[in-house]
């Protein structure tokens, strides 16, 4: 059974908020200063998104466990 795509958005939007949520929680913690913790926050989404950008364009080259079939993976 396969996911819907709008399932897997859904879920990817959701961890996201959780995961910059946690940084912001953390950074607060830290330095007591909400807009630091925003501004941390904000530079999580902006990196985090470019870096998993970088680490699926490298996977793209890799071919270890890839199972072609007609054509499909």
């Amino acid at each position: 059974m396969r996911e819907a795509r709008i399932r897997s958005i859904i879920k990817a939007i959701t961890w996201r908020a959780i995961a910059t949520s946690t940084t912001m929680v953390l950074a607060y913690l830290v330095t007591g200063d909400l807009k630091v913790a925003g501004a941390i926050g904000a530079a999580d989404v902006v990196i985090k998104l470019f870096f998993y950008y970088l680490h699926e364009r490298a996977w793209g080259h890799v071919g270890w466990g890839r199972n072609v079939h007609f054509g499909r993976e």
